[in-house]
């Protein structure tokens, strides 16, 4: 699965030692969405990829993920782990609807269904 958007908060790293006795690490960040009515998603990256992605608050990125949810004293936990980030393209004007030439111009009403369009060159009344 993929998200788009801007990051707004990224968390320190968090590392420690496994009951096994390995090490691990993780990145956490938040994104917000560039949608009509924003999401924030909270996402990390594990392992190794702590370090492969990293991220500041401002940047647009698209992240890749997987969910996985896992059980814990009776209790569900649900984390949605990174595996990739990459810059992601601003919002270009065909996708947003905005004209680039004048912002916030309004095309012309078209012409109501069932009704010729007028020459100017024709004067015949029929």
């Amino acid at each position: 699965m993929e998200v788009t958007g801007r990051i707004i908060i990224a968390l320190p790293e968090v590392s420690g030692t496994s009951k096994a006795g390995n090490a691990w690490k993780k990145r956490e960040y938040v994104l917000e969405t560039q949608e009509q009515y924003p999401r924030k998603v909270f996402f990390n990256f594990f392992g190794d990829r702590a370090d492969q992605f990293p991220m500041n608050v401002g940047d647009l990125v698209t992240v890749s993920f997987d969910i996985e949810s896992r059980e814990f004293n009776g209790r569900w936990y649900t984390d949605i782990r990174a595996w990739k980030a990459e810059p992601a393209q601003a919002a270009t004007s065909a996708s947003t609807g905005v004209n680039p030439v004048m912002p916030g111009a309004v095309p012309p009403p078209a012409a109501p269904m069932g009704m010729p369009q007028s020459d100017p060159g024709d004067d015949l009344p029929f």
